[in-house]
């Protein structure tokens, strides 16, 4: 044989590890498809060795009317055996006379001898039988014809087709393991699942999980004490409007399931345990989003089960068929009469008998492999394979929010259930997020302990304690133990929960979000609502926005960044926003198109509104009219063209700033007027090409800012304004300078730096007031002797423009230092030694004073 049973039984070898994936059918399909292949190859054996037809002809009748037959061995021994004994009788003359006596005596008794076996021969019975005269070469020839002329076809090729059969169905039952599109997912799943199930992370989950459910029956026996208490702590949520039907994202009330405290015995992991555990979240997570995208590994096991079923009947049908025609006696009628004188044979088939009884255990066999076919076949359509519930492991143990699977994911886990469901009860550990937070918990309190965290806390520009934290899988428990603490930020943490422990941080008052879903227990969202003073949350999706935000009540400033879109306006949760009482600052950094209506809620104490709307056109803002209370407004890169009308309304407005807009004409600036305690107005960073002459009426300004604009002249009722102390009209393209400057008695501030000056009327020197002077990068080429007069001048800048010198009455600025003169070096140089040492002087007297 050119191969060994060995070999062919590896074509129904598998990976070891591969036999979690083989249901018992499928485990009991490859034992009879080994049981079929040796009685296969059994078959072939005996075929190969004793496979034989033995013929002898049978003789046609002759054409005597009397039907006798003259060729019938019988008639031809009588014929012959009467002339025999006739020879033999007749006597023979004896011729003796010329022998000796001795001899002739011999053959005396010598002829009677014979005679007297001659008589005993013809009285002997005839021989029966037929006489052929086919020598033994024929007999050879004739069986070998009759071998492939008489036997049917199936008699001869019976093993043969079993081998095949067997070999197919044995290809079948092992396909999906071998296809490449297939073996490779196969074989990344069997890998993470024996990670999964040996990993000492989910012995410690599940044994956590046990230690829960014990805990809880120990409650349920031991006391109803409980019970009250869950009463009493709803009730509280009545008295304080937080009850579990207000909608809150990401709070935790005592309701849910305790969480009972876990022997720190078994907090302890080991480090690169930890570590393989979370490469093993990541790996499951990564193979989910892989394999749930396709069918194609349950598609290819339903095809290959169809096959062996269709196979199965195929055989069984025409099998059967042919039970009968393996028969011991055939007639054989070759066409060789020319070659033995003979046209028909008869013949007998030495293997017919153990063929049959081979035949219909082999249709057992086969019948016994259909039906386990038909069990598989009912198996997969009888419920949804594609789609895997982990409803009874949530059930167990504590990870409710284990997630169920769907396509090639789920079918995979339908096969593992088969061998051994504690599989896929310990593969659900790693799809649980709250499994993962735990390890992550446990990992981050192992590193981040209180002494590095106290390390981190710095002082801001505030003189306060704050402390940074950036990137981490968490919120540390440690972090709650710096009662010192004032300023919070978290920033690209994935998961941030304030426990109740948060209420030992009793200095904390700002917090910081940035891309950080943070959610609160009970207990801990009852501290921040009454001790939180300011918070940024900076988000992508306005659902990351955590619901209990919108219930701090003692919240005084809340910054929201993030897209805020008026199609997402009704997700904001703006409607909730009612609840921030003491709420005096809101900040909208988003792309907004309309104002929310729902804001207007908050007008009895809101005081400053800032919206910076990232170059988005803000349209709609009717709803500003009813925020009458309004101290501050900012509508920054809202792509404005004109002062919007609404803000006319705003009777208590002191400072608006539309900085970074589109607007070119001021023309509404006289509605100003009505703003009586407007103070501050800030245009800056527009496209304004000239100022009208009715800014004069809003004689209430102290400040404007007019800066990066595209102002050629300044209006002479511009400086008719009695309060201005502070104007900006720098990075224009104004040449002259009015003489009327002179009237801002009370101007502390004026910037005109990179515009196109040539040269300063006198009279601004008698503003003496003037602290600042910023005149840098214009066309001067004198700088009048007259800025001696300015006595309280600070800041002087002047770099940029095209002096010979500086005059030496400067000198006489004494509060004027070397650091808040900006000039170039040249020109600092050239002033007399007494005046550069005056400046040094000041400078270093300050210094020493400062020390």
């Amino acid at each position: 044989m050119m191969f060994t049973l060995t070999e062919v039984a590896s074509l129904n070898d598998i990976q070891p590890t591969y036999r979690i994936l083989k249901p018992w059918w499928d485990v009991f399909m490859d034992y009879l498809g080994l049981v079929m292949l040796m009685l296969a190859i059994f078959a072939m054996t005996m075929q190969i060795t004793k496979d034989q037809v033995a013929c002898l002809p049978c003789l046609e009748d002759s054409e005597d009317p009397s039907g006798a037959k003259p060729n019938s061995f019988t008639q031809q021994s009588a014929q012959k055996a009467a002339s025999t004994a006739t020879t033999v009788a007749t006597p023979l003359p004896l011729v003796t006379k010329d022998l000796p006596d001795e001899v002739a005596h011999e053959i005396h008794v010598t002829h009677q001898h014979t005679a007297v076996l001659a008589e005993s021969y013809a009285n002997q019975p005839q021989p029966t039988g037929v006489r052929t005269n086919l020598d033994y070469q024929q007999y050879i020839f004739i069986n070998q014809i009759c071998y492939h002329v008489a036997l049917p076809w199936y008699s001869k090729y019976f093993p043969y087709l079993t081998l095949i059969h067997t070999i197919v169905l044995m290809v079948s039952s092992n396909f999906w393991f071998k296809y490449p599109k297939t073996s490779s997912k196969i074989e990344h799943f069997v890998s993470i699942l024996g990670r999964c199930f040996e990993s000492p992370w989910t012995t410690k989950a599940l044994s956590e999980t046990a230690c829960e459910d014990s805990e809880e029956n120990k409650q349920r026996l031991t006391g109803t004490s409980s019970a009250p208490k869950q009463v009493s702590l709803e009730g509280k949520d009545d008295g304080t409007n937080v009850n579990s039907s207000t909608p809150m994202l990401g709070v935790k009330f005592s309701a849910d399931k305790p969480i009972a405290e876990v022997p720190s015995s078994m907090t302890i992991l080991d480090k690169k345990d930890g570590e393989q555990a979370k490469a093993l979240f990541e790996k499951v997570r990564k193979f989910r989003a892989h394999v749930e995208d396709s069918d194609f590994i349950y598609k290819l096991y339903v095809a290959q089960t169809v096959v062996k079923t269709v196979k199965f009947i195929l055989i069984l049908s025409y099998t059967s068929t042919f039970l009968a025609e393996i028969n011991f006696k055939h007639d054989c009628e070759p066409d060789i009469k020319q070659l033995t004188g003979y046209s028909k044979f008869f013949c007998t088939h030495n293997m017919a008998f153990m063929l049959n009884k081979l035949l219909i255990s082999y249709m057992a066999l086969i019948l016994i492999y259909g039906m386990a076919c038909l069990y598989s076949l009912f198996w997969v359509f009888r419920r949804p394979l594609k789609e895997y519930s982990f409803e009874k492991v949530r059930e167990e143990s504590s990870f409710s929010d284990i997630p169920d699977v769907k396509n090639d994911f789920a079918f995979l886990l339908h096969m593992v259930d088969q061998y051994d469901q504690l599989y896929s009860k310990r593969f659900g550990v790693f799809l649980s997020e709250v499994s993962e937070n735990k390890l992550r918990e446990i990992s981050l309190n192992h590193e981040w302990t209180f002494e590095k965290l106290r390390q981190l806390v710095t002082r801001n520009a505030l003189d306060q304690q704050e402390l940074h934290l950036f990137m981490l899988s968490g919120l540390p428990n440690a972090v709650f133990d710096l009662t010192d603490l004032e300023v919070l930020k978290l920033e690209l943490i994935p998961e941030v929960r304030f426990s109740a422990k948060v209420s030992q941080m009793t200095s904390l008052l700002e917090l910081h979000l940035c891309h950080c879903p943070a959610k609160v227990e009970q207990t801990g969202f009852a501290f921040l609502r009454d001790h939180l003073r300011c918070l940024h949350v900076k988000f992508t999706d306005v659902a990351e926005i955590p619901g209990w935000v919108y219930l701090l009540r003692s919240l005084r400033e809340l910054n929201l960044i993030g897209n805020l879109s008026s199609e997402n306006n009704k997700m904001i949760g703006l409607e909730s926003m009612r609840d921030l009482r003491h709420l005096k600052t809101l900040c909208l950094k988003s792309n907004l198109t309309k104002m929310p209506t729902n804001i207007t809620e908050l007008s009895p104490h809101l005081i400053r509104l800032v919206v910076h709307n990232d170059g988005t056109k803000l349209v709609v803002l009717n709803s500003l009219k009813k925020m009458t209370n309004l101290i501050e407004l900012e509508l920054h890169t809202c792509e404005l063209e004109r002062i919007p009308h609404a803000i006319f309304s705003l009777t208590n407005l002191q400072e608006l700033d539309l900085k970074s807009n589109n607007i070119r004409t001021i023309e509404e600036i006289i509605s100003f007027q009505h703003l009586k305690r407007l103070t501050c107005l800030k245009l800056w960073h527009n496209k304004i090409i000239t100022i009208p002459s009715s800014i004069g009426q809003v004689k209430s300004l102290e400040s404007l800012h007019l800066s990066h604009n595209k102002l050629e002249t300044l209006p002479p009722a511009l400086f008719t304004l009695p309060k201005l102390r502070y104007l900006d009209v720098g990075h224009n393209s104004i040449s002259v300078l009015p003489p009327d400057v002179g009237l801002l008695y009370n101007l502390q501030h004026f910037a005109i730096n990179s515009n196109k000056l040539e040269a300063l009327p006198k009279p601004l020197f008698r503003c003496t007031k003037l602290k600042a002077l910023c005149l840098g990068n214009n066309a001067l080429t004198v700088l009048p002797e007259t800025v001696g007069q300015l006595v309280q001048l600070t800041q002087l800048e002047l770099r940029g423009n095209c002096l010979d010198r500086l005059p030496v009455q400067l000198g006489n600025c004494r509060l004027l230092r070397k650091s808040g003169l900006v000039v170039e070096d040249h020109l600092f140089d050239a002033l007399p030694v007494e005046v550069k040492e005056n400046f040094s002087r000041e400078t270093n007297a300050s210094f020493t004073s400062g020390l």
